[in-house]
């Protein structure tokens, strides 16, 4: 089977400065320094991706795992080793990142889609399936800025899973929203793998990767430490972590 991402021994610094300091004083100690004012956000990081297959991938705050995904999808250019994907890629992390909180609704399906090279008059051909799927209604010609995350996450997964990627990279939206909302998000995604789309999923709800995913990937402190079933990955996590 073709590999829709390949990484080989991907290696990712970030410099060292008073914002990140806050954020990742703890992630520093326990990292591998990359050089004088640099410490290393990624190591060693080996993985394939089949067409076709949904791969979760879970770990601490901190661990790497939404840099990685940032990785895959071209936003961070590796330091070292290679990076290959092959196909129609779409990122979709945050509740509003691709999004703009002054534009309405219906402003940011067209702002989405120009950024992944979609024409306005393509977008407003999936218009109707976008409102479809968010359930927005009167509400797609408001600001995103009066939206709830519920609503934010509803039009960011609408407007990505849309413009049916060949790839969809997920970071922490599957999660968010009322049951319902999460229901249609799994029922979404499974319809895309159905279609030979390829989904990786970052996230913290294991239930919901236990349903979707035929592999996790845990990393721990910029590695991938396992690899394997749910089962499997999310039992390793447990001992990693402590609980």
């Amino acid at each position: 089977m073709t590999n829709a991402i390949e990484l080989k021994d991907v290696e990712l610094h970030f410099p060292r400065s008073k914002g990140l300091l806050g954020g990742l004083l703890g992630l520093m100690k326990t990292r591998d320094r990359a050089g004088k004012g640099k410490f290393t956000a990624l190591r060693d990081i080996d993985l394939d991706v089949a067409q076709g297959e949904v791969i979760g991938v879970i770990g601490r705050n901190g661990s790497g795992k939404s840099t990685m995904l940032r990785v895959m999808a071209g936003v961070y250019r590796a330091d070292a080793g290679s990076v290959k994907v092959r196909g129609r890629t779409s990122l979709l992390a945050g509740v509003s990142v691709g999004l703009n909180l002054n534009l309405t609704g219906r402003e940011n399906v067209h702002l989405y889609g120009s950024i992944l090279g979609h024409t306005k008059e393509t977008m407003d051909g999936m218009l109707a399936d976008i409102l479809s799927f968010s359930e927005l209604g009167e509400f797609i010609e408001e600001p995103l800025r009066t939206y709830s995350s519920g609503m934010k996450a509803r039009l960011g997964l609408a407007i990505a899973s849309a413009v049916e990627p060949e790839i969809l990279l997920i970071d922490e939206v599957l999660g968010v929203g009322d049951p319902q909302f999460r229901e249609k998000s799994k029922k979404r995604i499974l319809d895309l793998v159905k279609s030979t789309g390829t989904v990786v999923v970052v996230s913290h709800s294991f239930s919901l990767m236990k349903e979707i995913c035929d592999r996790l990937v845990l990393v721990h402190e910029g590695r991938i430490h396992t690899v394997g079933s749910p089962d499997d990955v999310i039992r390793a996590y447990y001992e990693v972590t402590g609980g």
